[in-house]
């Protein structure tokens, strides 16, 4: 729980800032999260595309860094309440979705693709989470689980 892990700012960052604690789902909890905030900031901040990859990038140095001693205070490291790698994937996701006269249907789609890959765990998905029981491991079957959203939404645009 979050008070074991203790009130190092990385805990608060792994924790998905407390949707890593809630329950039936945290990880689908944080990938919200991590839409709602995507598109509050989009909306109030308008920000660039550079402004965005600087905040993807900056998701993904913390959150490694963030697991990694949540998951030691955890005593696991990919701890279900550990959620910044879905948070920081997706955020990536949502910035690599093609442009789209409705967004919203291509971000739901994401969303429900994203879920699915990185439950089920397809190869290379769940090898990777087993080679690298670490925080880099954490980060990337997440990272890979967006990838292969993505993969399936750009063929689903582009085939007839």
């Amino acid at each position: 729980m979050f008070w074991q892990a203790g009130t190092h700012p990385a805990h608060l960052i792994a924790l998905g800032f407390g949707t890593g604690l809630l329950r039936a789902g945290p990880g689908t909890w944080a990938t919200a999260a991590s839409w709602l905030l995507f598109v509050a900031l989009g909306w109030a901040l308008a920000p660039s595309t550079l402004a965005q990859v600087l905040i993807g990038a900056a998701a993904l140095g913390f959150g490694t860094w963030a697991a990694r001693r949540a998951g030691v205070a955890l005593g696991r490291p990919d701890a279900g309440e550990i959620v910044i790698d879905e948070i920081a994937a997706f955020w990536w996701l949502l910035l690599l979705l093609p442009h789209s006269d409705r967004p919203w249907v291509l971000q739901a789609v994401a969303f429900v693709l994203f879920r699915l890959f990185d439950i089920l765990k397809p190869a290379p998905i769940g090898w990777i989470e087993r080679r690298w029981p670490n925080a880099v491991g954490v980060m990337l079957d997440d990272l890979m689980a967006g990838a292969y959203a993505l993969l399936v939404i750009e063929l689903w645009i582009r085939l007839p």
